[in-house]
């Protein structure tokens, strides 16, 4: 269920695009369907994490690395996931009356999607290394969100600047994520939980906590990283409310508190911590009350509750770690509402200057209303859910009192953070909604649309709800999330409106005071702040900073990369040259192992081969005949297969060189016969120079390896390929079994070869030579009617042969990979033979579909182990007696081999047909010229 809940959103995000262009649906109902399925699925699963049971799934990936797919639902993730699934149920609905007709709603509900399954599978994973790869997923996910309005620089700037800080603090994040592997020699939480005085005392313990911190304080934007949030308010209003109330500022917060039984309550996580915490809330209360952007003030406020749930989660007392729990909750209630009546306010005046914004108060009296109410939550007000936790904030700010040097340090910032927070939202109520008229709005403001407001009427409903009888609306969640994150017993507390007259109630009356009283005396505290305090922007620093490393990076790629591909090789084998020089310094060249004599066979192949390959080089500017020498080369390389048993080897290397000779015969049409002279005789002197010293190394390093004693792995493979493969091949078991994961890759990167062949290729006009070199033109017969007539008798034997060779291959020389080439080469024949337009009207070529076909069904192959709880690609096979054939093996191989088979013929075919297309007679509209000369 739990891998179903994190996968649905990103279903979702295929769907949306796919229904919106073909049957042009609306995309809000549809992104709105997606996330209320999600929703009802994780509270199918709620039931028994109120029964205090943790739902664990979890299925083997790579689990001698450690790497499995690994699901956790305990109080914790479940609060999260209702917080992204409810909210981001909200926005989606607020989006939809707030996104105009020219915002290509179905790209945005693509995006917010794909985020929403990132965090769902954040808060969800048991496994760590997991959870860093969606840690990842949402840094470039909300890339794509905040950069969304890409026609507005601001947007990318704020995009790029988050992607930059977000991105650094991952690479920090993983670093922890693999050390705390180390410690505990296990990735999953369970394993962690239960080592948490190991790593506590361990010596790495301080790395550990500092590169976490780092990845923390990065996403979560804590001091000193806080400038990118404020930055990535240039993105749509529904991005913001739900990027920066419940989701991503999260991220870090959630780590923070997942890892508290194991990283927490000691002496450097304190200090880390809270003091980080400190410094955050206050810098941001003080930042946001000069704002004049309404969502600026906004961030800069979400910046300073984010501290205030940071230095909670440092205290490291039980009771702090429940208020940061409660605090969390009520921060994503009132943000979220406040951040939608901001973009109701923008998206009905036309600006979000507080300056202009006044009086709004009788154009939008109900909207008004249910901003103000989310405002007093925010500040702290009685009987709003707000004051709640913030009341137990000051009652932990006391009770710290014993706690070093935060003896009168804490209370006082408490209070002060207090005050910041009435008087930042004071600014938000009367500056936006009172305080005379509007001055020169774009548009005379008034409410929006019902459904509109909907979103910001429920949430505010919450902070009353929440702020009056907290107990029933909001206890038996916390009481489950805040034990998930003690993973121990509650401390005693109560949940209500009054909790009598006491120290915590007299610092909230000063925090309400001590706001009002600085909002009355704004203006002086303007012109002081504007006159004395500096113009120092974080952000510009770290705009700087990028700007500089960019401009380094330009000069090293001017420096390197100069469009010379001499200038690549020479760098790159000099490199390798003075590494394996390095290396073998100092030490004996020869071991002591003895060496066997080569026969004739041998020997002659090898002389042939160095003869192809200095011919090639010898005439390289001559292209056909570098073509031909090359093909000397692939077929003396055949025959070494041939000559020391490898018959799927060089099946795989004859059939290569067919398809290769023909793919670069058909670019070969379109350039000159001859190559320029490129370089002078010392630049060639320096290359030959260069190569000869390359060969000489690759000769000595052969050499090395062959004199001296080696265990190959080769005896593995061949004693478990049977019994452990169920293949007597070894070749193709190693391919398809023991090594499928490099074979999944391989196909992978083929298919993202094919997206850009297609991208590259796409309509490319190129001038089709009229004659050859000599200035003979073309015959008028492109295709011969004897070799048309072959080929079609050819291509159902070919067929046939391929098949065969797929079957056999797990057994037998054969497989995926040479039946794909096979099947290829029958179908290039086809085009040779009777061109372009003739195959195309005979048999399908979408092409590109085969190759990702080829690659869902490899993947779907290694996901089907799972149900039986085997680690991913594990292979099954068994032997069955079928009537008239007899014993007959079945193996789960043969289907991922189907899989090679299609990604390669996909791959060839589709590179054939672009090259091909090339050299047909212009479609109408597409101009191609002629040109005569070339060969």
């Amino acid at each position: 269920m739990l891998p179903a809940l994190v996968l649905v959103p990103f279903l979702g995000a295929l769907l949306t695009p796919l229904l919106v262009r073909h049957l042009r649906w609306n995309p809000a109902p549809v992104a709105a369907g997606v996330v209320g399925f999600a929703l009802l699925m994780l509270l199918s699963q709620a039931g028994g994490v109120f029964d205090d049971r943790t739902l664990i799934e979890q299925w083997p990936w790579a689990p001698r690395l450690g790497l499995n797919a690994a699901f956790r639902l305990d109080g914790l993730g479940l609060l999260f996931g209702l917080l992204i699934l409810v909210i981001g149920l909200l926005v989606v609905l607020y989006a939809r009356y707030y996104l105009t007709a020219e915002d290509a709603g179905a790209r945005f509900y693509a995006f917010l999607l794909i985020f929403m399954g990132a965090m769902l599978g954040l808060v969800l994973s048991e496994n760590l290394l997991q959870l860093a790869m969606f840690w990842e997923l949402t840094s470039l996910s909300s890339f794509l969100l905040i950069g969304y309005w890409k026609h507005q620089p601001e947007a990318r700037r704020g995009a790029r600047l988050a992607l930059v800080i977000t991105g650094g603090g991952g690479l920090a994040m993983l670093a922890a994520v693999l050390l705390i592997g180390h410690i505990v020699g296990s990735f999953e939480l369970f394993d962690v939980f239960a080592s948490g005085r190991r790593i506590a005392n361990h010596p790495l313990y301080i790395p550990l906590l500092v590169l976490l911190l780092i990845g923390v304080f990065t996403k979560s934007a804590q001091f000193p990283f806080h400038f990118w949030l404020p930055s990535a308010m240039a993105a749509p209003t529904p991005v913001s409310a739900y990027l920066h109330s419940a989701t991503m500022v999260k991220a870090g917060i959630f780590i923070l508190a997942r890892l508290y039984p194991v990283l927490g309550a000691t002496e450097p996580w304190f200090y880390l911590v809270g003091i980080t915490g400190l410094i955050t809330l206050l810098m941001g209360a003080y930042h946001a009350l000069w704002q004049h952007d309404l969502k600026g003030l906004l961030a800069y406020s979400t910046i300073s509750h984010l501290g205030l749930i940071t230095l909670l989660l440092g205290l490291g007392t039980p009771l702090a770690e429940v208020a940061a729990v409660f605090h969390i909750i009520n921060h994503a209630v009132f943000k979220a509402s406040l951040f939608m009546a901001a973009g109701i306010i923008d998206h009905e005046a036309g600006t979000r200057d507080m300056r202009r914004l006044n009086g709004l108060f009788k154009y939008m009296p109900y909207t008004a209303v249910l901003a103000m109410v989310a405002a007093g939550a925010m500040a702290g007000v009685p009987l709003l859910n707000g004051f709640l936790s913030k009341e137990m904030f000051f009652g932990e700010a006391v009770e710290a009192l014993d706690i070093g040097p935060a003896r009168f340090l804490l209370p006082l910032t408490a209070v002060l953070a207090g005050v910041g927070s009435v008087a930042y939202s004071l600014r938000f109520i009367h500056d936006v909604f009172f305080n005379g008229e509007p001055v020169d709005l774009p548009r005379t403001p008034h409410e929006p649309p019902k459904w509109m407001k909907f979103p910001v009427e429920l949430l505010v409903a919450l902070c009353l709800a929440v702020g009056i009888v907290p107990a029933w609306v909001i206890g038996p969640l916390l009481d489950v999330a805040a034990r998930a994150v003690l993973q121990a017993p509650l401390p005693d507390y109560t949940l209500a409106a009054w909790h009598g007259f006491s120290i915590p109630l007299l610092m909230s009356a000063l925090a309400l005071g001590g706001g009002v009283v600085v909002y009355a005396f704004r203006e002086p505290l303007f012109r002081f702040h504007d006159r004395v305090v500096p113009d120092i922007s974080a952000r510009r620093a770290a705009e700087g900073v990028i700007r500089a490393a960019y401009a380094i990076a330009a000069t090293l790629n001017r420096g390197v990369e100069n469009g010379s591909l001499q200038r690549y090789t020479a760098i790159l084998v000099a490199s390798a040259v003075v590494v394996g020089t390095v290396g073998f310094a100092g030490g004996a060249l020869t071991g002591s192992r003895p060496l066997s004599l080569p026969d004739l066979p041998t020997i002659t192949i090898c002389a042939i081969l160095v003869i192809g390959a200095t011919a090639t080089a010898v005439v390289h500017r001559q292209r056909l005949l570098a073509v031909i020498a090359l093909g000397s080369v692939g077929l003396m390389v055949a025959l070494l297969f041939v000559r020391f048993s490898g018959p799927d080897l060089a099946m795989t290397q004859l059939l290569v060189e067919f398809v290769t000779i023909v793919l670069v015969l058909l670019a070969l049409f379109f350039l000159p016969p001859s190559g320029p002279r490129e370089s002078g005789g010392v630049r060639r002197g320096l290359d030959l120079g260069l190569a000869t010293l390359a060969g000489a190394g690759a000769a000595g390093l052969t050499w090395a390896l062959l004199t001296r004693p080696f265990d190959s792995v080769s005896a593995f493979y061949l004693a478990e390929s049977l019994p452990g493969g169920g293949g007597a091949n070894v070749v193709n078991v190693i391919l398809v079994d023991f090594r499928g994961f490099d074979t999944l890759g391989e196909i992978s990167v083929l298919g993202i070869a094919a997206v850009g062949i297609v991208a590259m290729m796409d309509r490319l006009a190129l001038a089709v030579p009229a004659a050859d070199s000599e200035g003979r033109r073309w015959s008028d017969e492109r295709h011969p009617v004897m070799l048309a007539v072959v080929s079609r008798v050819i291509l159902p034997f070919a067929l046939v042969v391929s098949l065969y060779l797929l079957l056999r291959g797990h057994n037998a020389p054969g497989g995926g990979f040479i039946a794909g080439l096979v099947t290829a080469t029958a179908v290039i024949l086809q085009y040779i033979a009777n061109g372009s337009s003739w195959v195309r009207a005979r048999m399908p070529t979408e092409w590109l579909g085969l190759i990702g076909g080829g690659v869902i069904v490899a993947t779907m192959t290694g996901i089907a182990s799972w149900a039986y709880r085997r680690p991913f690609l594990t292979t099954w096979f068994d032997h069955l007696h079928w009537p008239v054939v007899g014993d007959f093996e079945v193996a789960s191989a043969l289907v991922f081999d189907l899989g090679v088979y299609l990604a390669v013929v996909g791959t060839v075919l589709l590179i054939l047909a672009r090259l091909g297309r090339l050299n047909e007679p212009p479609d109408p509209g597409l101009e191609i010229r002629t040109a005569g000369g070339g060969g």
